[in-house]
Order: C-alpha cells, then sequence, then structure tokens
C-alpha cells in the first residue's frame, strides 16, 4: 500500500476500532481507557497486525497528552500554583525517589546490576500522566485533596524527566572520566531547561495576552482556534528541543493564561481534539504492547508488574497518611500514581540504546508498564466496589448514610454554599427534604450544626432512588461540578420523569447543557448578585433607588430572552457573537430611548412605583 494510502487506511483502522471496542468497554462498567487499551492491542502486531509501527502512531498522539496538560494549566492560577510548591517539590520527590530506591533495593536483591536496577526503578517509578488526569476528570475529582495531590506529583515527574535522561548515559558509562563528561552534560542540559522555562515565562506574559487579544478582533474563529494550537504546539516544541517534557512546556502555557478573558474560549476550542488524540494515545499504548514476552517470560513480566504496583503503593500509602488526606480519597490516590508511565518507554528504549539493558529486559519492562496501565481502571473499579464501601461505613459521620428509602418531596444534590441557602428557605417554612453530598468531610462539618445531610454521589442511581426520587416532586440541582450536575439531570429525566428539576448554572454554557436535557428552570449563581452590585453602583451615581432596581430588572428580562434566542446558536460560535452582540445593542437602544424621553423630567424622591425615573438625580 502507498504512503499516501496507508495515511487514509490509518484514521479507519483507529475510528473503526474504538466505535466497536470503546463502547462495550462501557458497557461493561471497565471505563473508556481499558476500552482505548484494550482497541490498541488488537490492531496492534500482536493480534491482527492491522498496523505494525506503533512508535510511530505513539508520537502522534502523544500531543493529546500535551493538550490535556494545557487544559489542567489553564485551571491553574499562577498564585494557585506557587501555593502548591511544596507539595510539588516535597510530597512529588518523596514519591519519585521513595519509589525507586524500593524498586532498586529489590532489584539489587535479586541479583540486577546497581547500575540496570537504577535506570530500572527511575523509570518505573514515573506514573502516567494521561491516565491520572484522565481519570480525575471523568470522576470529578480534580479539585479534591487527592486530585491536586496527583498533580502535584505528576508535575514533579515531569521537572524530573531531564535529569533522569541525563542520568541514564553516566550510569552506562564504565569509565570516571566519561562518567564526569556525561555529568558536565547534564549540567548544561540543566542550565538550557532553566533558560527555556524562563523564555516561556516571561515572553508569555509579556506577549500572550496582546496577541490573542489581536487574533480575537480578527473575528474569525478557525483561526482563534488555529492560535490556541499554535501556542500549545509552540510551548511544547520549545522544551522538546532543550530535552523537558512537552507536556511540561504546555501546561506553562495554560498557566500564564489561567487569568485571561480567553481561558473558557480555549477550553471550549480544545477540548474535542484533547479528546480524540487522548484516546488515540491509549491505543498507541496499547498496540505497544508486546504480547509475545508476555507470553515466552510470564514469570519475569509478573514479577515486575507486581513489585511495580505493591512497592508504589506502600509509598503512596504511607504518603496519603502523613499528607492528612481524607481517608475515602487515599485509594484513587495510591490507584493512580502506582502505575507505570509513558516516561518509562523513553527511558528503557534510552537504555538499551546505550547498552545498558537488552532486548528483552526492555521488552519486558515495557510490558510490565503497559499490564500496569490496563490494571488500573480495574483495580479503580474493584476499589469503589470493595475498599471504599468498607471505608464509607467506617469513616462516614454516624447516620450520614440513609438507612431506608426517603420520602421528602424534595432532594437536594449538592449542599455547598448554593444549597444551604435553598435548603435554610424551606426548612424555615417547615419543607422536609432529603440533602445528599459527596465529600465526607463537609457532610461531617454540616452535620455539626444540626444540618440532617446525608452522604452519597448524587450521579449514582440506585442511592438516587433510596433518596425517594421515585415519590419525590423537586429536584435541586446544586452541586459546583457542571459534568456532574449534567449527569445528575440526565439521570433524573430519563428514570424519574415526574421530577421537576431546579438546577444551579455556573456559566452561560452550563446552562445550555441543562435545557437542551429539558431543564427549564434553571439560575445562573452570578447573575442576581451581579445585578445587585450593578443596583448600588447606580446608586451611589446618583439613581434613584427605585430607578436602579427596575433597570436591574429590565437587564434581567432581556438577558433571559436573549438567552432563549441564542440557545439554537451556541455550538455555533460565529453565529453567537452576532446574536450576542445584536442583543446588546438592542438593550442599550433601549435604554437610551428611555432616558431620552425622560431627559426633560426632574427626578422624584417620593415613589418606589414611578415610571419616570431612570436617570441619575441631580
Amino acid at each position: 500500500m502507498s504512503e499516501h494510502g496507508n495515511w487514509i487506511h490509518l484514521p479507519l483502522v483507529f475510528l473503526a476500532a474504538a466505535v466497536i471496542v470503546v463502547p462495550l468497554a462501557r458497557w461493561l462498567k471497565l471505563g473508556t481507557i481499558l476500552g482505548y487499551l484494550v482497541a490498541g492491542v488488537v490492531v496492534g502486531p500482536s493480534v491482527l497486525g492491522v498496523i505494525d509501527d506503533p512508535g510511530t502512531i505513539l508520537e502522534v498522539a502523544e500531543f493529546g497528552v500535551v493538550l490535556m496538560m494545557f487544559l489542567v494549566g489553564l485551571e491553574l492560577e499562577p498564585k494557585r500554583l506557587w501555593a502548591m510548591r511544596r507539595p510539588i517539590f516535597g510530597w512529588g520527590s518523596v514519591q519519585l525517589l521513595g519509589s525507586a530506591a524500593l524498586l532498586m533495593g529489590l532489584a539489587v536483591m535479586l541479583g540486577w546490576s546497581w547500575q540496570v536496577s537504577l535506570v530500572a526503578s527511575l523509570g518505573l517509578a514515573m506514573s502516567s500522566t494521561a491516565v491520572g488526569m484522565a481519570v480525575l476528570a471523568e470522576r470529578n475529582l480534580g479539585r479534591t485533596t487527592a486530585g491536586q495531590s496527583v498533580l502535584s506529583v505528576a508535575l514533579l515527574q515531569d521537572i524530573a524527566a531531564i535529569p533522569v535522561l541525563a542520568l541514564v548515559p553516566i550510569v552506562a558509562a564504565t569509565g570516571v572520566a566519561t562518567a564526569q563528561g556525561g555529568g558536565g552534560n547534564g549540567w548544561l542540559e540543566a542550565l538550557k531547561a532553566i533558560g527555556m522555562v524562563a523564555v516561556i515565562v516571561l515572553g508569555g506574559r509579556l506577549a500572550l495576552r496582546p496577541a490573542f487579544r489581536w487574533i480575537a478582533r480578527s473575528g474569525t474563529p478557525e483561526i482563534f482556534t488555529a492560535a490556541a494550537l499554535l501556542l500549545v504546539l509552540g510551548a511544547a516544541s520549545l522544551m522538546h528541543v532543550v530535552g523537558l517534557s512537552m507536556a511540561m512546556g504546555a501546561f506553562l502555557a495554560g498557566v500564564l493564561l489561567a487569568e485571561s478573558e480567553y481561558r473558557r474560549e480555549l477550553e471550549t476550542d480544545l477540548e474535542p481534539f484533547k479528546g480524540l488524540l487522548l484516546g488515540l494515545f491509549f491505543m498507541a499504548v496499547g498496540m505497544g504492547l508486546d504480547l509475545a514476552v508476555i507470553w515466552h517470560h510470564p514469570l519475569m513480566v509478573l514479577s515486575i508488574l507486581v513489585a511495580l504496583l505493591l512497592l508504589k503503593s506502600i509509598v503512596l500509602a504511607t504518603m496519603s497518611r502523613f499528607m492528612g488526606m481524607p481517608v475515602l480519597e487515599r485509594p484513587v490516590f495510591v490507584i493512580l500514581l502506582a502505575q507505570g508511565g509513558e516516561f518509562g518507554f523513553v527511558v528503557f528504549q534510552l537504555a538499551q540504546a546505550a547498552g545498558l539493558i537488552d532486548a528483552g529486559q526492555n521488552s519486558a519492562l515495557v510490558a510490565a508498564v503497559a499490564l500496569s496501565l490496563a490494571c488500573t481502571p480495574a483495580l479503580l473499579q474493584g476499589a469503589d466496589r470493595l475498599l471504599v464501601k468498607r471505608l464509607s461505613r467506617k469513616h462516614v459521620p454516624q447516620g450520614a448514610e440513609m438507612d431506608g428509602e426517603q420520602d421528602a418531596p424534595v432532594i437536594i444534590a449538592g449542599f455547598g454554599r448554593y444549597g444551604q441557602i435553598v435548603g435554610r428557605l424551606l426548612f424555615a417554612n417547615g419543607l422536609e427534604a432529603t440533602v445528599l453530598d459527596h465529600d465526607a468531610e463537609a457532610v461531617e462539618s454540616l452535620r455539626q450544626f444540626d444540618w440532617r445531610v446525608f452522604f452519597g454521589d448524587a450521579t449514582r442511581l440506585d442511592l438516587l432512588r433510596t433518596a425517594g426520587a421515585a415519590k419525590a416532586k423537586v429536584l435541586v440541582i446544586a452541586v459546583d461540578d457542571i459534568e456532574q450536575s449534567i449527569e445528575i439531570a440526565t439521570l433524573a429525566k430519563e428514570h424519574f420523569p415526574q421530577l421537576t428539576i431546579v438546577a444551579r448554572a455556573r456559566n452561560v454554557r452550563h446552562h445550555y447543557q441543562l435545557r437542551e436535557l429539558g431543564v427549564t428552570l434553571i439560575e445562573r449563581e452570578t447573575l442576581d448578585s451581579a445585578l445587585m452590585s450593578a443596583r448600588s453602583v447606580l446608586e451611589l451615581l446618583g439613581w434613584e433607588p427605585h430607578a436602579a432596581r427596575k433597570l436591574a430588572w429590565r437587564f434581567r428580562q432581556h438577558n433571559v430572552e436573549q438567552l432563549e434566542v441564542m440557545l439554537p446558536l451556541y455550538k455555533d460560535r460565529a453565529a453567537t457573537l452576532a446574536a450576542a452582540k445584536e442583543g446588546r445593542q438592542q438593550f442599550e437602544q433601549l435604554i437610551a430611548q428611555e432616558r431620552q424621553q425622560t431627559r426633560s423630567r426632574r427626578p422624584q424622591r417620593h415613589s418606589w412605583d414611578s415610571e419616570e425615573e431612570e436617570q441619575p438625580a441631580d
């Protein structure tokens, strides 16, 4: 087949395998990631042999990890990242060095040379950023203590990439002089890396916002998307030039734009690319799994796999205890970081090229890491079904688990700052409500204030049934996470059609997603508070209270009507922008006309209901 025909053939293979295997894995409750890995194994050289060069595909697919780290960076403002410096360099170093020390000690005891043991243990001590971040996103755990800790360790591993790679040729060298020369090169590479980080940070602060502002003025959505991709690729390439992780460069670029006005637009534009390329990455990992090595050397591969998972789990479990991590979050933290990582493939390949390990050892190490990635979804499922339930019974506050089906007419999902206001008004009027929250620490704290809150995740159908969703009249969705909110609304619409849903929307896009599900009673969490502030500003500038109130109410009416007009258009960015600009002009013209009509009338202060006052008082 010609090269041109081959590149037409590859997308067909990837899409067909993903469309068939991934939904099947989801149906079997094995998770999306395991589905992609299995699809890769099936089309790879070990089974069907449809694709015989997974290494090339893996290089392309790594761009999915790069995009993911850019989007993670967008969620972290620089001051927040600075606040995380201690867990990154402190606990991240403990994980990397502690895991490597245990693995190296075991390898030396089994008769491996210290050189091979050191390099292999450093490669195995790394964890998969791609799998870890994807699972955190899938489970809405990014802002939990465990989620932030996983991110901290992953960032340290990315930073440690260059010294680890610089160490491989030094260890492989047999003479002291060569080792010293390698050490000098390592110092030079480290200085280059530090300089490149400085270039990205300083250049990004000075140039990124003006550049995106200029591009946004062009009014062409596709160019804005292209600029976003160019930024990610550029930052990743600069890091790659000096031997650092490409994902680290993309992460820094994301952090620099975390406080910009283009943050949400960048997230929306890049999210589809990230999902597709991450799927490609996991398939490429599956294609690289050499089943022949597992077949001919099963004991060796399984021994490495067990040692990898067990010794890293010991380090991580100990860390989670000293970090003060909530007990219910520890299993996810341990499992996500106990696996091997894609960076290990690079370390093992470099070690083989340097003559430190042979092809058989390389294949066994790669197979063990790939199997650890494949085992992760299954381990998470097992932890959910066995370990977490036991921990819940032991650590959830007394009485915080529902002992039978509830019968209150209202269910409130999420009892944070938003849900508590709804609940307080209901309870003050003698109305009963079943309150659910999935944060065990928050439940314990709320119960100390005599709130009757139950521990549980409202995205679980069985929990909603126990909460009385089949008999209740109203479901209030007040959870903070957008994806979780959408999932709860979807479950309620599908299984409990008699429920009237009253939902909290984090932003306009969240509002549109809820509307598409048929939810009509939606309140954006910042709209009314912002309008109250706007009223205060008008009054301070001379408007009468009743006039400021009416202007705020008219703006609210106009804004709600405009949302309805833009609902069919919100997936089309160009149409959305045009409709938003037109709506803004209409509202400004309406208010301008009313001001013109009342300009000659003197403000009156005697009535809140006067229709005449819509301008500042003298």
